[in-house]
């Protein structure tokens, strides 16, 4: 497999070893029954020494295609010194350690995804159990429903024992992967606590993980232990990056792109539209994180709710829900939790029963106001 020019004449998930840079080259490696079709994996070379920017899926099929694409370099799987590694979900991280046992190798991970590794380390662990119980909150046991049908004839999912830890914690600042490589850690919470992203600014490349991506916009705080406001946090991390100096895109799913700040300014834009369109929702009498993803449109189709697959009903309503409490950490809307769901209102609306509710007033339900988070 020879290496190729990574122009974009062809489909960005199609196999082989992509020549994005001197020294740096992009293997996609395939997913299974994802919409994403394949992760952008990124060799590192110096010709003698060999560094990869996230590692794929433990599939035997991505080892395979890992393996092709390294022999286009020359090297080998067990050339690997040390894995980079942008966040912790399985299709960046567990591929990784099924290497480390064979062939050796270091892995480097945010130190702020301990918890979260931790989490799906433990046997036993539930799957997506976090986001079961934020769904609950949300109103959205249709969605669990579909969700424990979807997943009642699979195994628990990936097996606790890949969720080693690191060789490393890695937090901000510069290191020399290679003998004249220099890489800034970034971190960049949102998508996941302790997502980081590798700058390269003497080559003019950002390694963006999932951070920023060319087609779609990540989901927000899809992790083991959640966050409390996810979206403030990518919010701000996208910030962090477009006050970088602007650099070519390296995304984890996607093709290259020559401009990171053009595409954190479409995402930007969109959080604010969505923001504004997610309070409407609440304005239009929808009070639950579920009914509201049901009156908002999704993925670039404008699609309902109930068109997407199960899967994507909870990644939209997990979505909507951290967009409801952002407005109202922004003291546009109010919220309180009513059995175990949380209800949102107009801030205005939420004074006046607020009033109703103040000492002295008539009896009636007043719940007790939630912190938003």
């Amino acid at each position: 497999m020879e290496p190729l020019d990574d122009d974009n004449s062809r489909h960005w998930a199609e196999p082989g070893v992509y020549r994005v840079a001197p020294g740096v080259y992009r293997i996609p490696l395939p997913l299974p029954n994802d919409a994403l079709r394949a992760v952008n994996v990124y060799a590192i070379t110096d010709g003698d020494s060999l560094v990869l920017i996230d590692s794929g899926w433990a599939l035997d099929e991505a080892e395979d295609q890992l393996a092709a694409g390294l022999k286009g370099l020359g090297a080998e799987l067990g050339d690997v010194s040390q894995f980079l590694v942008t966040h912790v979900h399985r299709d960046h991280y567990t591929l990784a350690v099924t290497l480390r046992r064979k062939f050796g190798g270091r892995i480097a991970l945010g130190l702020l995804e301990e918890p979260s590794l931790r989490i799906a380390g433990e046997p036993g662990a539930l799957t997506m159990g976090a986001q079961v119980r934020l769904l609950k909150r949300a109103g959205g046991d249709t969605v669990i429903a579909e969700l424990a049908e979807m997943f009642a004839d699979r195994s628990p999912g990936t097996a606790a024992e890949l969720w080693e830890n690191p060789d490393e914690w890695l937090t901000p600042g510069r290191r020399t992967v290679l003998p004249g490589r220099d890489l800034d850690v970034v971190h960049t919470p949102g998508h996941t606590a302790g997502h980081v992203v590798f700058a390269d600014g003497a080559a003019g490349l950002l390694f963006s993980g999932d951070h920023v991506l060319p087609h779609i916009t990540p989901s927000i705080g899809f992790q083991p232990a959640p966050s409390e406001l996810p979206l403030r946090e990518y919010l701000g991390s996208l910030r962090v990056v477009r006050d970088m100096p602007d650099l070519r895109m390296l995304p984890a799913h996607g093709p290259v792109s020559p401009s990171v700040h053009a595409r954190v300014d479409e995402l930007l834009a969109h959080h604010d539209q969505r923001l504004d369109q997610t309070m409407e929702t609440i304005a239009s009498g929808a009070e639950t994180a579920y009914e509201s993803a049901t009156r908002l449109a999704w993925t670039r189709r404008e699609r309902k709710l109930t068109e997407l697959d199960p899967m994507n009903q909870m990644l939209a309503v997990l979505e909507t829900g951290a967009h409801l409490d952002l407005l109202v950490a922004q003291g546009r809307l109010a919220a309180a939790d009513d059995d175990g769901v949380r209800r949102y209102t107009l801030a205005s609306a939420a004074s006046s029963s607020a009033s109703r509710c103040a000492p002295g007033a008539s009896t009636g339900k007043c719940p007790a106001p939630s912190s938003g988070t």
